[in-house]
Formats: structure tokens, sequence, C-alpha cells
């Protein structure tokens, strides 16, 4: 069992006012080079598991910094880094995400994807650059520091392709926690529902579970004009998709709330054959383990049975477990919410509801406890406007200190309060 240490007494050096104080000068030294290094990610964006310039400029801008213990390879694209403090501690961690996403970006930015079909549209590039912005800053104050900052860098949030391993899952496998152990860690998502300069938190669950599943309906290919000689995989896909619904709809207790979304059809190649086989894919999202268990088990029986009824087959080729849900640790969550109002200023730090989404953050938070929260980056007066992963999602750049700021006092606050 992991104790969190109650704040007791502060360790020597700056505190209160004047920690805030040196934090923002320094925040604010580093925003022109925050601002730039995110706008060069947006430029540049790489797909999950294929993050190699991403994280070239990650190592190398760390290694700038002077960061201890640089690691990169970490999970195939992952860098990791150390700040060591001046006077012994704990170790806290932070973590960003690198990856992107499969879309065709339609923004009109200036610094606007050169990768065709490949899009920052979920932040992450924000992210980033915030935990880049965060690093400096921890890395010019090590002499108010007890203890040290792990730094994490992760590729593949969005998921590993087809075949390939990826995400928090591998960090972990590879070490990430240890060398030193890591007593907590934070991280930040953008969130376009919320103004810039609010900050979301909510104790307990954050964002759902994530299942990912892959289904392929096989009939019997024959002309489109004589659909009696064959079995008809397209019909049986689409009775199967409609029968899904109703595993939220009249399976699960309608207080609990869950999501069955198929995503994904691909089916025939000619207007005139019925082809033998059409793929599936889609995820599920669930805050309640025990709701997850039975979806899963309503699922599988509907898409078997369906497509029989049809006298076609159904294979369920992957039923994977990307993620659980984020649990934001209640004791850490309240410990540091307080430094939250300090970097947003108290009315600006609002408890939210539960989101649907999902993050392999939870990864982490199984293993230590995990404060996650979520930053304002909308603002319609300077066209930050639209919804994560879609093509004309524009995210507000002067949300960009808050974060960094965020994150810099969550770890030096977190550090000197702990014994």
């Amino acid at each position: 069992m992991i104790v969190i240490p109650i704040l007791l007494t502060a360790s020597p050096g700056l505190c209160g006012d004047d920690l805030l104080a040196r934090v923002q000068q320094e925040v604010k030294r580093v925003m022109p080079a925050v601002v730039q290094w995110r706008r060069d990610f947006h430029a540049h964006p790489e797909l999950s598991n294929r993050e190699e310039r991403t994280a070239r400029v990650v190592a190398g801008l760390l290694g700038e910094f002077g960061v201890d213990d640089l690691k990169t390879g970490v999970a195939r694209h992952g860098v990791v880094g150390l700040i060591r403090g001046k006077r012994p501690g704990p170790t806290v961690a932070l973590r960003a995400d690198l990856d992107a996403l499969p879309v065709q970006e339609q923004t009109g930015l200036p610094f606007a994807s050169e990768n065709p079909g490949v899009m920052h549209a979920c932040g992450h590039d924000m992210h980033t650059a915030m935990l880049l912005g965060a690093a400096k800053v921890l890395a010019g104050m090590r002499d108010v520091m007890p203890g040290s900052v792990k730094l994490i860098f992760q590729p593949s949030e969005e998921g590993a392709p087809v075949g390939e391993q990826g995400g928090a899952a591998v960090m972990i496998q590879e070490g990430v926690l240890r060398n030193p152990d890591v007593a907590a860690i934070f991280g930040i998502h953008v969130n376009t529902e919320l103004d810039t300069g609010k900050i979301g938190y909510r104790y307990g669950t954050l964002l759902a579970s994530v299942d990912r599943f892959r289904v392929t309906v096989t009939g019997k290919q024959s002309h489109g004009a004589m659909p009696w000689q064959g079995v008809d995989p397209v019909v049986a896909s689409a009775q199967i998709i409609l029968a899904l619904q109703t595993i939220v709809s009249r399976k699960v207790d309608a207080r609990e709330p869950a999501v069955v979304s198929v995503c994904v059809i691909n089916g025939g190649r000619a207007f005139n054959i019925l082809p033998e086989t059409v793929q599936l894919e889609g995820t599920i999202r669930t805050h309640n383990p025990e709701v997850r268990r039975e979806i899963e088990k309503h699922f599988r029986r509907i898409v078997q049975q369906t497509a029989a009824a049809h006298g076609a087959t159904a294979a369920i080729t992957a039923y994977e477990d990307y993620a659980p849900h984020v649990w934001n640790d209640l004791e850490l969550g309240k410990r540091m919410t307080p430094t939250l109002e300090r970097a947003a200023g108290q009315p600006n730090v609002i408890e939210v509801k539960p989101f649907m989404g999902g993050e392999d953050f939870a990864r982490y938070a199984e293993k230590v406890p995990g404060f996650y929260v979520m930053l304002g980056v909308r603002n319609e007066s300077a066209g930050a406007v639209g919804r994560l992963h879609t093509p004309q999602v524009v995210l507000d750049e002067g949300a960009l200190p808050l974060g960094v700021r965020a994150l810099a006092l969550l770890a030096l606050e977190y550090l000197k309060g702990s014994k």
C-alpha cells in the first residue's frame, strides 16, 4: 500500500507567495519558446508508435536544460528525464503524450500540419510543449527543490497500431515508475468545453475505461442483382450495429454512464458485388468495472448470434483492454487542489462532471496515486473553437502559461509538502 505524505511542515527554501512569484517569473521567461515548440510539434505531427522526430526534438531540448538521467527509446519513442533537487526527498512524476491522430487538418493555421492525413487534433502538441516549459522552469529551481521530478514524455497514447504494443502500459513495463520510485504522478489534458484560464478537476472517476473491438462478419459473395445466391454480410453488419445499441438502452442500468460506438465499417469494392466480408471496429466506454464486464458479455452474444440469424458468421478478432477508467486519488487531489487555485486563481478552479473520453494515464494511476486535470482552451474571441478529434479544432495558445505554471507548481508544492 502506498501512503501519500500529508502536508505538515514546509521544507527549507521558498514557500507560499514567494514560490509562486518565482515560478511566474520563470514561466514568463520560457513562454516565447513554449509557443514556438507547440507550433513546431503541431506542424510536424506523428502517429502512435511513429513519433521519431517529436522524441528527438524533446530529448534534444531536455539535454539543453541539463536534465539528469535522460533516457530515449522507452516504449519505442518515449523520453524520460529526471530533475534532481539540491536536497533529498521523494520523486514526483509529470507526464505528457507525444502522438497525433489520423485526421486531415482543416484549420487554415499558418503552422497547420505539414503531414497529410495526420493532425494534433487532441492537443498533445500543447501537452508536450507545456511539459517542456515546466521542465525548463524546474531545472532552474533545483536550489529550492527537495527531491526529484521525473519527466515522462509518452508515445502512443491514442493506441498502438494493430499488431503492436505501446503507450503507458509498455512505459510501466520498462520501468518508468522505478529508479527512483515515483510517489505520485500528475497530468494535464486540454479541454475545449472549458474557457481559457479555467482548470477542471474531479476526485475519483474522471475519465472512462476504454475497450477497443474489431469484428469480421463473413457471408458468401454474390452478384448484387442476385442476393439470394449468397449471404449478405453488409445487411448482417447493419443489423449487428443496430442491435449493439440496445446494450446501453436495454441492458445497462440507466444510472450508469456507458457508450458503445461502431466507428469503422469496411466492406465491398464494387457497387454491384455483395462482398464476402465486412470489418467493423469501435470502442466501448464505461465508468464502472462491473458494467464494463457485463457489456462485453452482451457484446459477444449479440455480435455472434445476430450474424448467425442472417446465415453469416462473426469473428471477434480483437477485444482489447486499452485502459481502465482514470481514477483521481482522493487524498492526493484534496491536497493539491489548493495548488491549482494558486496557479489559476481560486474562482477559476472548478469541479467538473466525469467525461466519457479515456486516457491511458489510468495505467500510471493504478500503480501510484495520480491526479489528472483539465485545462480550458476555448476562446471564441481568439477563434479557438471546435471539438477535439475533429479537423477544425483550434486550441487557444493563451492557455499555455497556465498549463506550464500548474505543472511546475504541482511538482514543487508536492515535494515541499512531503516528509
